[in-house]
């Protein structure tokens, strides 16, 4: 528990020099100027991997190994300072503070860079890569759910009203992972139901993803033996 502590103390500290705690509250005047209430609002915060080593190598290290992890802890202090500042009255829970970490650059290490030559499946926590290559293919921008909210069956729960249930998409996850009816209420574990009229939708595309040396071919350079496969990516 002492560590976490100290990571939460590192995060405010890192928020505090980088402007993150002003983009915060910036943020948070935009939502209490709009007359719109959803389930989850989304937070996105900068991170310069090389500013945050330098105020805890800790908070580092766990920022670039255990990144879905570390969001958990970002969104922690982010709903703290929310709380504690007073900066809006929309969002009553943990759960409704939706943080997207992005990195400004990643470490010149070669564990920090995906080849596309050699991409293999990674067993274990996800890390943060860059990739390079061309796009060949590409589909329509679509919407997926972000967030939703969900209320217990049972009137006389507490979980009929509020903010008990909130389901947010998680990197790798499929759309029923978010919204389906058979989610049980955690209190009463009565049947839950969408409030559809609280759900957060957002913007996805897929694209095709191959090495630039397969494009050789196209300007008449000598065949090799490689053959080269696309991957596909999801952008959310």
């Amino acid at each position: 528990m002492a560590d976490i502590l100290s990571l939460k103390e590192s995060v405010v500290i890192y928020l505090d020099r980088s402007g993150g705690l002003q983009k915060l509250a910036g943020d948070c005047r935009l939502l209490h100027d709009s007359q719109q209430t959803a389930a989850v609002y989304r937070f996105r915060v900068l991170v310069n991997p090389s500013d945050l080593i330098e105020v805890d190598p800790g908070l580092g290290d766990y920022v670039l190994h255990d990144p879905l992890r570390a969001t958990v802890l970002f969104q922690s202090v982010c709903f703290l300072a929310i709380k504690t500042l007073s900066l809006t009255e929309k969002i009553h829970t943990a759960s409704q503070v939706n943080v997207s970490l992005t990195f400004t650059h990643l470490p010149p290490f070669p564990e920090y860079t995906l080849d596309l030559r050699s991409f293999h499946r990674v067993f274990g926590p996800m890390t943060p890569v860059s990739m390079e290559g061309a796009v060949i293919a590409m589909t329509r921008v679509t919407k997926y759910t972000q967030g939703a909210r969900f209320l217990c069956t049972d009137d006389d729960c507490p979980g009929s009203t509020g903010f008990h249930h909130i389901r947010v998409h998680a990197p790798g996850a499929t759309e029923s992972a978010t919204v389906r009816n058979d989610f049980s209420c955690m209190i009463c574990s009565s049947q839950l139901k969408e409030d559809v009229k609280f759900r957060v939708l957002g913007d996805k595309q897929l694209v095709e993803l191959i090495h630039v040396k397969a494009l050789d071919v196209l300007r008449g350079h000598q065949q090799s033996s490689f053959r080269y496969q696309s991957v596909t990516l999801f952008l959310r």
